[in-house]
């Protein structure tokens, strides 16, 4: 994103916009951020009361928006995401779960995040199935390591 986008919100939000307000792909302007990686953005929107446990959008919740391609901040997004106390196991939007769409698309770093954040990965549906739907070897061995550990 542009950083002259944190201008942008931060004057849609001086002028009453609802940090909340919903539509379009992601949901909510908070789900964007997330998936993009925009971290000064995420920080504002979080400080103006954004709704971190927010279901909308393609991909449901902020987490999951955060767990797929689309920037290099992933990993420094999930944890704020997670500090911040959204529910690691939240189920909705096209891949169910975090856990499982980080698993469809191979991202290692996310699924071990997310696992040591308490993820369940037989939750809706399952994060083995999508990894090796999508012939992620690496992690699919990551899964069933963790996994038959518990």
């Amino acid at each position: 994103m542009p950083t002259d986008i944190i201008q942008l919100v931060k004057l849609l939000l001086e002028y009453g916009a609802d940090v909340d307000a919903q539509g379009g792909f992601f949901g909510d302007a908070f789900h964007a951020a997330c998936h993009y990686g925009d971290m000064e953005v995420i920080k504002c929107l979080l400080e103006a009361g954004a709704d971190i446990q927010a279901e909308c959008g393609t991909y449901g919740t902020a987490l999951q928006a955060a767990s797929l391609p689309g920037h290099t901040e992933s990993g420094r997004v999930v944890e704020l995401l997670l500090d911040a106390g959204v529910n690691v196991n939240a189920q909705g939007g096209f891949f169910g779960t975090a856990l499982q769409a980080a698993s469809a698309y191979g991202y290692a770093a996310i699924v071990g995040l997310l696992l040591d954040r308490g993820a369940d990965g037989n939750a809706y549906g399952n994060a083995r199935q999508a990894a090796s739907l999508n012939r992620h070897e690496a992690v699919v061995r990551l899964l069933n390591r963790r996994l038959s550990e518990k």
